[in-house]
């Protein structure tokens, strides 16, 4: 394999999930937007559809992992003990999900400044808590980034396909996946479980020229950081105990 491809696999990978994951987030929240007032089902949606997607674009470009996510490198590396990953996976999962919210940004550009709220701007880059709670919101990511990577684990598991899955059932698998965490634990948090998802976009609303666009929340960034990266690790100690594979 080209060392290139899995660089440019979670790159580009990672740009198409969140171009996808946080337009569907900025259709709905952002003043004038035909899709306004969409609702959380449409969110959730259109998140799993970015994800499948973002899957599908890694996987074609010769990224057999597809992680898109540094939490699930980290588990994977826990799991298999390759450590390389760590090093050429997650910059480029980052740098990834910065493109893609710039990309957000230029796709919006006419309904910024139509929007007057600053924390709706906030949310069509990065998370927040329904109920501000630094505890619990941590408890909730690592929760939802667990079953994350249990469940993504167990799907693509032997036990569970011992022939193996069929071409590009896979992403399917995964972006149902993130839809379901999404209708079920995604409403106190925003389920950000994926560091990258949050601190690409976060950095991009720092930094852009956005109008009126108030604080990045620096404060709270940790949450879907941290969080994440710790629900990976107790699901890659979870799979190692009981032997999912």
């Amino acid at each position: 394999m080209n060392v290139a491809e899995p660089f440019w696999g979670e790159f580009f990978g990672t740009m198409v999930v969140i171009l996808l994951g946080n337009g569907v987030v900025a259709g709905v929240l952002l003043a004038r937007s035909k899709a306004q007032g969409s609702g959380w089902l449409a969110i959730t949606t259109g998140w799993a559809v970015a994800v499948f997607a973002g899957v599908a674009t890694a996987s074609a470009m010769g990224d057999s992992d597809a992680h898109l996510n540094p939490a699930f490198t980290v588990a994977s590396v826990l799991m298999t003990g390759n450590a390389s990953r760590l090093l050429t996976y997650i910059p480029a999962q980052i740098l990834g999900a910065f493109v893609g919210a710039v990309l957000v940004w230029l796709q919006y550009k006419l309904h910024w400044a139509e929007t007057p709220e600053q924390e709706l701007k906030l949310g069509c880059f990065s998370t927040s808590p329904a109920i501000r709670n630094l505890r619990w919101n941590f408890l909730s990511e690592v929760l939802a980034t667990f079953v994350l990577v249990l469940v993504a684990t167990a799907l693509l598991s032997r036990r569970v396909s011992p022939g193996g899955l069929a071409p590009g059932l896979g992403p399917m698998l995964i972006g149902a996946l993130v839809w379901g965490i999404g209708l079920s634990l995604g409403g106190s948090t925003g389920y950000a479980i994926n560091p990258a998802r949050d601190l690409g976009p976060r950095l991009a609303h720092s930094l852009l020229p956005i109008a009126g666009k108030g604080s990045s929340d620096w404060s709270y960034a940790w949450i879907p950081i941290v969080g994440p990266c710790v629900g990976a690790t107790l699901a890659a100690a979870f799979v190692r105990l009981f032997g999912v594979v």
